[in-house]
């Protein structure tokens, strides 16, 4: 079996271009977790690379599968020089550390808190986990793998956080396109939820 990290390194850099900065943590009883920077124009995006090493187990699984399960990394975008955002790196370290630490499948349409800004000032501290497969292509690999996602994040404020636990991620994902928010600007307000 090929190496599955240089494989999603691969990817992320055909797809967004050559990385300009990478930062790396290490949780105690984790594997490293990299994150790499992307500047395209005005938009910056942030992609982790380590998350996908290994599958994720479904935490009732009574034994974790080595080789089969779902497989991903996490990609943020966001307007550059609105705001400090180089600093979410550990948040976004943080949140691909998870299905090791907590037993947790990352998949489409959950909700992710860091229990603190994402950076600085930010007015988000959760994100919602959308659908894969636009920014960057899935990446298969050789059977019996399953192949590596690429989620896109979506900064929430905590009233967002709130009502998407009420009313869903369809239901969110709607008001935001309805109301035409802009999900990229790093400084923007909650969308009208009433």
């Amino acid at each position: 079996m090929a190496d599955v990290l240089a494989l999603v390194e691969a990817r992320l850099r055909m797809a967004l271009g050559e990385p300009d900065a990478r930062a790396s943590v290490t949780f105690l009883g984790t594997d490293r977790i990299e994150v790499l920077r992307f500047t395209d124009g005005d938009v910056v995006r942030y992609a982790t690379l380590g998350m996908s090493a290994t599958p994720m187990t479904d935490p009732a699984a009574a034994l974790a599968d080595p080789v089969r399960g779902p497989r991903a990394e996490l990609v943020l975008s966001v307007r550059a020089g609105r705001a400090d955002t180089d600093k979410v790196l550990r948040a976004l370290a943080v949140l691909a550390a998870s299905p090791q630490v907590e037993g947790v499948v990352v998949a489409p349409g959950a909700s992710l808190d860091t229990g603190e800004p994402l950076w600085p000032g930010a007015p988000f501290t959760s994100v919602l986990v959308a659908e894969p497969g636009g920014l960057v292509e899935d990446l298969e690999l050789d059977e019996p793998m399953d192949p590596v996602h690429f989620l896109p994040l979506l900064p929430m404020t905590p009233n967002e956080a709130a009502w998407k636990r009420v009313h869903g991620a369809a239901a969110l994902e709607e008001r935001w396109l309805s109301e035409g928010t802009d999900l990229r600007d790093p400084v923007r307000g909650a969308v009208g939820l009433g």
